[in-house]
Order: structure tokens, then sequence, then C-alpha cells
């Protein structure tokens, strides 16, 4: 079994996650409490997902878990950009490295169940 730090899926996540922790820093205080805490809590959420995944033998109970908190990301993110908070192409550069995150998950839950 792999680390769970050397999987691909945990290495993109965490990229996901240094990035939004970075955008949220710039949020106006109005959201930087809420919105922006809200955002920060659910990527810590996705990487403690893929480690548990990675550690359980039920595995598809942990990527379940993690598809749920990353479409409330991918929302977060959209409600950003629709604030403003967000530029389009800060979210169009996140939605890249969300689709190729949700590509990863998606596969390695589709092999859990087909063993």
């Amino acid at each position: 079994m792999a680390l769970y730090y050397d999987l691909p899926v945990f290495k993109d996540t965490y990229k996901l996650t240094l990035r939004l922790f970075e955008l949220t820093q710039h949020l106006p205080r109005e959201y930087k409490f809420t919105l922006g805490q809200d955002i920060k809590r659910d990527c810590i959420h996705l990487v403690r997902s893929i480690y548990r995944a990675n550690k359980c033998y039920e595995r598809e109970k942990y990527l379940e878990e993690f598809l749920d908190d990353f479409e409330v990301l991918k929302l977060e993110v959209r409600l950003c950009t629709d604030l403003h908070l967000f530029t389009i192409k800060q979210q169009a550069n996140l939605a890249l490295q969300m689709d190729g995150i949700g590509k990863q998950i998606t596969g390695w839950r589709n092999s859990v169940r087909s063993q």
C-alpha cells in the first residue's frame, strides 16, 4: 500500500488546498470568517478523506465522503466567483485542478467497487 502523501490525488488535493488558503487570505472581512473559513475547513476534510481511504480497508465510504465534500467545495468556489471575490481566471484555474482531482477520486472509487 502506498503512503497517502505519495498518491497523485493527495498531491493534487494538497496543491488545491494551498491555493485556496492563499485566495481566501484576501477575502473581505465580511466573507473571510464565514465563507473563507468554510472553504478552508472543507479542504482539510478532503485531505483527511484521502488519508482515511488509503489507510482503511473500507475505502468506498471515505471516497464517497470525499466526493460529497468536494461538491460542496465546488459550490463555494462558484459562490466566490459570483460574488466577485475570485476572478474568472482564478475560478477557471481552480476548475481545472478540481476536474483532475474529481476524475482521480471517481476512478479510485470505481476500482474499489469492482473488487
